[in-house]
Formats: structure tokens, sequence, C-alpha cells
């Protein structure tokens, strides 16, 4: 799914009829996790979810009305039909969400984000919410990134900067923080959120055959940046590949060896030939990529192996930190489900690493 921010239509009018919802705070078993968001308008839900079933359901009504009413709140929702004013859940857990009724105010910091998020520049939303009552609370974000000159007020960055900071600086940063503090002067009190986003990994695809279509559209669902390559223009073309960000139709050694490698860049090899896939693997192998994968029989691999590592073309601690034979072992058989058993490991190695 891709970010909800980044989904934000930016044009005034569009954005004034939305509505944000986001998990703010959980407590014991509940269907989403705090950072989880879904936009809502006079017509029901649009993208996101916030946990889905009959929770989702209260906060489109919530919602709905917000559209009017233009207020924003923050809910807090018992997920026990056994609990008195529970909801008709059976997770057991609690769960706060903010309805955000005025997104339009802060249209700034969306399109900031955005501009981030093109420059593949991480950063983090800063979200203050300050009032008593549960359906009325002010709401003020902000952005705070090294492409842009953060607008936070010094008082607030004080409270915040270090737990930003520290958030900025993580190889990959994650979670979702509440800083609470008083407001001076008042018995009011304010939370502010901090959320990092991070720009999608790119997952490099070589190969535009039926493996590689069918791996598009199952990454594009995994909210990756997608780039196909292929020297075959009748294969890569976006009437081919309608799931491609990018599609480069060149020769594929080539391309490959101009594309910027670092962690969050993974490639998948699954050409039409082992010449083809020789060469690109030639391109990537001993990069920073974070991911690289080549399809294969067992004895095709073991043959590569001792080609690259008898002319030097990777060591063999290069050639360990390949996923060869790619995927993981499900006993796949079609194209869809060898695509499957390649994107399941591309999750698990993106997901274990920030697990670390």
């Amino acid at each position: 799914m891709k970010n909800i921010y980044l989904q934000i239509p930016l044009e005034s009018r569009e954005i004034s009829e939305l509505v944000i919802a986001t998990v703010t705070s959980t407590s014991g078993s509940t269907p989403q996790k705090a950072g989880s968001s879904a936009l809502f308008n006079r017509a029901g839900l649009i993208c996101g979810t916030i946990g889905g079933g009959i929770l989702e359901g209260k906060v489109q009504e919530i919602a709905r009305a917000a559209t009017t009413t233009k207020k924003s709140g923050n809910y807090l929702f018992r997920l026990d039909n056994s609990a008195p004013g529970g909801e008709d859940a059976l997770c057991g857990g609690t769960i706060n969400v903010l309805v955000d009724s005025s997104p339009g105010d802060q249209i700034q910091v969306f399109r900031e984000i955005k501009r981030s998020s093109e420059a593949r520049i991480p950063g983090i939303l800063a979200t203050m919410i300050t009032g008593k009552d549960e359906d009325s609370v002010v709401i003020k974000r902000y952005w705070i990134s090294d492409l842009i000159n953060s607008t936070v007020p010094q008082d607030v960055m004080a409270r915040i900067g270090t737990e930003a900071g520290k958030m900025l600086s993580s190889p990959d940063p994650a979670g979702f923080r509440e800083i609470e503090f008083d407001v001076p002067g008042t018995e009011i009190s304010s939370r502010i959120f901090l959320e990092p986003i991070v720009p999608p990994g790119r997952l490099i695809i070589a190969g535009a055959g039926h493996i590689g279509k069918a791996l598009s559209k199952i990454g594009q669902m995994l909210d990756f940046e997608i780039t196909v390559i292929d020297d075959r223009p009748e294969f890569a073309n976006p009437e081919n590949i309608k799931s491609a960000d990018h599609i480069i139709s060149e020769d594929i050694g080539s391309a490959l060896s101009r594309i910027e490698k670092n962690r969050d860049t993974f490639i998948v090899i699954v050409t039409r030939g082992h010449k083809d896939d020789e060469a690109a693997l030639r391109a990537c192998i001993g990069s920073d990529a974070g991911y690289i994968g080549m399809i294969g029989s067992r004895n095709k691999v073991e043959l590569m192996r001792r080609v690259f590592i008898s002319n030097g073309w990777a060591s063999q601690e290069q050639w360990e930190k390949i996923y060869a034979p790619v995927g993981l072992e499900i006993k796949s058989k079609t194209v869809e489900e060898i695509a499957v058993s390649i994107a399941a490991q591309l999750v698990r190695v993106k997901n274990s690493r920030t697990d670390e």
C-alpha cells in the first residue's frame, strides 16, 4: 500500500473534502498498529486502513460527519464486546484514532512530503494535537527533513529535536513516537506524534518476460518503486508492463551498471537466458544493493558461480550474498507462484533488517 500521505490530492478543492484517520496508540491485541492511516470522504473509505471491520466502520461514520462539522478528534475504542461501552470486536485491546477533519489546512506540509519523497529523502511528520475533549482537538503538522528548512517552532523543536534526530539518523527509520507536554500558562496538555516517512524501496527487475511482468504487479501492491529493464521493446513498454514506474528498453547489463545501488535497492534477475543473466549479475554483484536475486536451476547457479569465481568477477563472500535460486521454497509451479515466492523473499529480507 502506498504511503497514505503521498496519495493526498494537492489541489485545494479536492483536499478540502478529505478526512485523515490515523491510529495513534494501541494497547493489547488490535487489528493495526500506531501509524496506520486511512483517507475518507463523504462517500466513505478512499484508501488505506485503520483496521477494517467494525472499527473501521465506526471511524468511517465519524469521518463522514467530520467532513461537514470540520471537528477533529482523538477517539478511544475498546475492542471487546464484553466491556461496558466496548465495540463488537474480539481483539480485546484498545486503540486511539486521530481524525483530522481539515487536512487542507496543512497542504504545504503534504507538498513538502511529496517533494522529499520524489528526491528520495526520508523525513519525520510531526503532528501536534492540543485539546481536552475527544471530539474537539486542534491539529498542527510539521515536516522535518534534510531537504526542507523546518518550520517547527523553537519551543516545540526543543522537545522533539533529540528524538526526531535519532529517527532520521537511523538507516531504517521506523516506528511511531508520542511525546506529551504541558502548554505553559494553561492546564492544557499537548501531544506530538512523530511518524517517519521514507521513500519506498526500489525494485529493479531485469527481464520483462512473464515472471518479470507478474513480479512487477505484486511489487506494486507491496509499495516498491519499480523499474523493469529489457532489451526487447516489444516487452519493455508501458502497455505490457502497466505496473512499472520506470521502464528501460536497452541492453540489460549496461542499464543495470548505471543504476545507483544502495541498501534500498532490490534487484531481481529474471532474463530470458543465461547470457543476459550473467551480464545483469556482473553489473550488480559486489554492490551495496540490499538484495540481489537470480532465477535458475541449482545446476545453472553452480555453473555460474564457478565462472564468476574463476574469472575474478566475484569473491566467494560476494557470491554468498546472492539469492540464487531466487525465491522462497514454496514448490511453485506457475509463473504467478514463482513471482509470489520471489516477492515473499523480498519482504522477508526487507523486514528482517528493520527488526535488527
